[in-house]
């Protein structure tokens, strides 16, 4: 199966694509938003480690709030 170019794609799914996009970009950004302003006494674990599984999708940011803050 060949993959899809952008040009091939529907508007709808065009549109859901920038949707989810632009829901990553916003858990992402919130999550080292907050990471930068907590305490490292208040982070599960190292700053800089949790800055970079922030950069992993959605799993990233979902494992920060979840996990990552005390």
């Amino acid at each position: 199966m060949a993959k899809k170019k952008w040009k091939d794609l529907t508007d709808g799914q065009r549109a859901g694509l920038m949707a989810l996009a632009a829901v990553q970009v916003s858990l992402a950004v919130s999550a080292w938003a907050d990471l930068a302003s907590r305490n490292p006494s208040q982070v599960r674990g190292s700053k800089g480690r949790w800055a970079a599984v922030i950069a992993i999708n959605f799993i990233g940011p979902a494992l920060y709030f979840t996990r990552g803050r005390r």
